[in-house]
């Protein structure tokens, strides 16, 4: 074989530099723009313009500069005064006389929210980025950014846009050993080790990205948290990272551990009502605020899993909670309390636990106190229906907590794109307040005047240098972020935005991509759980299915709980006949869910169980509807790997092998789910399988004994993970 000589292959343009991606820039990729499209936009980007000088402004300036110089590959200018038609001027009424003689209606955008409007200044055409802080004025900034990104018309211009979500955090689940549990990307990004006398570059553009999207807090520690984090060693390294992060409108959040009086305070109790508990905590919260003046507050996993808690000591969560709430009030904190709890000892149905708890406690938190309500009342599932506290706690500040780590979802290597199932999620109708009262205007406060909304998403960001695990991961910290921003955004056009960003605006390869990561999510439900099963993964690990799963250590840990699957039929039932966890949702859903045949069948197993015979809406009986379904995924994997291949010459080479190879782990992971899936319902059933269905190509046993002891993401500490066998089948 001959090869090209560098030069020769400079001259065609394809040099490795130019078909190399690695994906570290995200959706921050300033490429220059193809010459006609850079020609378009070149008269309305000129220079830079602002007289502001705060870290953020500078921040603002250097952002559009950057972006500006590499989309349209030309040197911009830079002043603090308009000498060009085509200018971009920013800033606030305050720093910009111009801004403020142009009475721009910024009133009903607050703090946030930012405008970009088309005008002319002494005889000059310009673009004009305003807020009413400097960090509303950078949000503006990303958006004018994205504006020529995705090819849209900026000549006549007129935006304005503010945050429904008051706080939009990133929650990691990172240790201080830099593992991460449930983390695919790799180890931690924060190196505590270093910290404070080093802070790495990557901080900056893990900022960049955050402040891009409208994420404006993080939570920089495991739920699962320790102590350690609030000695004043760990403090300064805190401080480090929120001195970075302030510039781009980010604030700093911690883990407290309720036994930390205990365990770092010398103390004989954590008992949240004892005077020198109480005492510990606002002499601690004040420690914080002098290393951290702008520390956003508190996240706290309490009584779930083994965590300490109020209930430690005969307490309840509210008494847990306002003793945090009490110590941070002064300083302006918050306490974000996780209504992640079941009990210790099984209950008659552990997805009622929250609400059995919370609901009577309505009324009773301080009003810096939010509850982060997980999306559905059991962890994270392919599909579950949203949890029943959304519309419950009128009186009490109500947040929502979504998973974009893929812990149930195939973790990195399975394409899942999750902003339908949060547009499904936001937009279900919660009827707490009649027709229209959806889970978006719970969480966004309009339902119930809360004076504290919040929107967090446990991080799926590691070390890797794609900072995902894979490209399409990436999608997901993307919609998170505008999804925190808007609720009620669509998830078709947050894909197709990505899309354009990430990889071209090119039509032959938009229009299919945004299509297949449409119906991602779906399909993964298919050859996982469909029709409302759920939690039937592999426990520990929570790799690969285990359906037949029932020594998990307690029963509802195990897959066998969820689906009940027997020779009768499968499905957990939730009705009035069985755990009634129906009755804790507003009519007509409590009505509608009651019953078989007016519940949707994508929650029909969640809801009922059901004979192997019902009768589905196809015409199939159950049984086949179920193995249909499993089929139904495989082939939709197979049509998603094959599509990407025909899309290799709009991709560089690195990011498309990757995403190859990714999907060919998908295919061989979907027709496991498929296989062993089947394998064990046909066990119990008893039935045979549909004319014309394959069967499994292993036994029953086979599937059974397959293990993953090192399935990546066991990060907590004191973590059980399982012996490998002797021998791992293949």
């Amino acid at each position: 074989m001959k090869f090209l000589p560098l030069l020769a292959l400079a001259a065609l343009g394809l040099t490795a530099a130019a078909r190399a991606d690695d994906g570290y820039d995200l959706w921050l990729r300033y490429h220059p723009l193809e010459k006609p499209l850079a020609a378009r936009y070149a008269p309305a980007a000129t220079e830079v313009v602002s007289a502001a000088h705060s870290a953020t402004a500078d921040v603002t300036r250097a952002e559009l500069v950057k972006g500006l110089s590499g989309l349209l590959a030309k040197k911009v200018a830079v002043g603090e005064s308009v000498h060009q038609a085509g200018a971009v001027l920013f800033g606030t009424p305050e720093n910009s006389a111009t801004i403020k003689n142009l009475n721009l209606p910024l009133g009903q955008l607050g703090p946030e929210g930012y405008l970009i409007r088309s005008a002319v200044v002494g005889g000059k055409k310009l673009t004009v980025i305003a807020g009413n802080s400097d960090v509303g004025v950078l949000y503006g900034a990303y958006r004018f950014l994205k504006l020529i990104q995705t090819h849209e018309a900026i000549d006549k211009l007129d935006i304005a846009s503010a945050p429904k979500v008051k706080l939009r955090l990133l929650n990691h689940w990172d240790n201080l050993d830099a593992t991460i549990e449930r983390g695919y990307a790799g180890s931690s990004i924060f190196k505590w080790w270093e910290l404070p006398e080093h802070v790495s570059p990557r901080m900056v553009d893990y900022a960049r990205a955050n402040a891009s999207i409208g994420i404006n807090g993080t939570v920089l520690i495991n739920v699962n948290a320790s102590s350690l984090v609030l000695t004043q060693e760990y403090l300064q390294k805190a401080a480090a990272l929120a001195d970075t992060f302030r510039p781009y409108g980010i604030k700093v959040y911690l883990v407290a551990r309720f036994s930390a009086p205990i365990e770092i305070g010398g103390l004989k109790t954590a008992d949240p009502l004892d005077p020198q508990v109480r005492e510990w905590w606002k002499h601690k919260a004040d420690e914080i605020y002098h290393y951290i003046p702008d520390f956003g507050g508190f996240l706290i996993k309490a009584n779930s899993e083994g965590q300490p808690g109020p209930g430690d000591y005969g307490r309840t969560h509210a008494e847990g909670a306002n003793m945090f709430a009490e110590a941070l009030a002064p300083h302006g904190g918050v306490v974000m309390w996780r209504a992640f709890v079941y009990s210790h000892e099984v209950p008659d149905d552990r997805i009622k636990q929250a609400y059995n708890e919370f609901k009577p406690l309505d009324g009773k938190f301080l009003p810096n106190v939010i509850l982060q309500v997980k999306n559905g009342p059991l962890d994270f599932q392919p599909r579950e229906p949203f949890s029943a506290l959304f519309g419950a706690t009128p009186a009490t500040n109500t947040g929502l907590e979504v998973q974009i780590t893929k812990e149930y979802l195939g973790f990195n290597t399975h394409l899942v794109y999750l902003g339908t199932m949060w547009q499904e999620l936001l937009g279900s109708d919660t009827f707490a307040k009649g027709p229209g009262s959806t889970v978006a205007k719970v969480i966004d406060g309009s339902m119930f005047g809360y004076k504290q909304t919040m929107m967090a998403g446990v991080s799926n960001i590691g070390s890797d240098r794609n900072w995902s695990g894979s490209i399409f991961d990436q999608a997901n910290w993307y919609a998170f972020g505008r999804l925190a921003w808007d609720p009620e955004a669509k998830a078709d056009v947050i894909a197709s935005d990505w899309v354009k960003q990430t990889f071209t605006s090119n039509p032959a390869f938009l229009k299919p991509v945004t299509a297949l990561m449409m119906g991602s999510r779906e399909t993964a439900v298919d050859y996982m759980t469909p029709l409302g099963l759920a939690h039937q993964m592999g426990t520990s690990g929570h790799y690969g299915p285990g359906p037949w799963v029932d020594s998990a250590g307690r029963a509802d840990w195990n897959p066998v709980y969820y689906n009940r699957a027997d020779k009768s039929g499968i499905g957990f039932e939730r009705g009035p006949s069985g755990s009634n966890a129906v009755a804790q949702y507003f009519p007509p859903l409590s009505t509608i869910w009651a019953k078989p045949e007016t519940t949707p069948e994508n929650l029909l197993l969640w809801f009922h169980h059901v004979p192997w015979n019902y009768a589905m809406k196809s015409g199939r009986p159950l049984w086949d509807e179920l193995v249909g379904r499993y089929d139904q995924g495989v082939a939709n994997v197979d049509a998603m790997a094959a599509e990407w291949l025909n899309l290799k010459p709009y991709v560089d080479d690195e990011r498309f092998a990757l995403t190859a190879d990714y999907l060919t782990i998908q295919k061989r992971d979907a027709r496991l789910w498929r296989d062993a899936s089947i394998a064990y319902f046909q066990s119990v059933s008893g039935l045979p399988l549909p004319a014309g269905v394959k069967k499994p190509p292993h036994s029953l046993g086979f599937y059974e004994q397959l293990e993953w002891p090192y399935a990546p993401g066991q990060g907590a500490p004191g973590r059980k993970i399982k012996p490998p066998p002797v021998e791992v089948a293949q």
